[in-house]
């Protein structure tokens, strides 16, 4: 290979890498939540919220009565929980 031709591919790199960079999510202040969470109901996003919170403390942060009656809230609760436990 010349010379050239890597230096060529070298920056073709970079500069495929910086527009790639542009496209990772930016997590706004005081948004607790590591995903975009637009698409699923407001209960969904709480229950995830509150697993996430709960995951890696010895507190648990979750409505029970929700948890046991409204299915969204205890998939969110339990995706939030399972996914956050293993960032942390």
């Amino acid at each position: 290979m010349k010379r050239g031709n890597c230096k060529r591919r070298y920056s073709g790199g970079v500069l495929l890498l910086a527009l790639l960079s542009g496209c990772a999510g930016v997590q706004e202040a005081g948004d607790t939540r590591p995903v975009n969470l637009s698409g699923f109901s407001a209960s969904f996003q709480q229950g995830y919220t509150e697993g996430c919170d709960s995951a890696g403390t010895r507190s648990q942060r979750r409505n029970e009565g929700r948890y046991r009656t409204e299915a969204d809230y205890m998939r969110g609760w339990n995706d939030g929980f399972s996914a956050c436990q293993r960032r942390r």
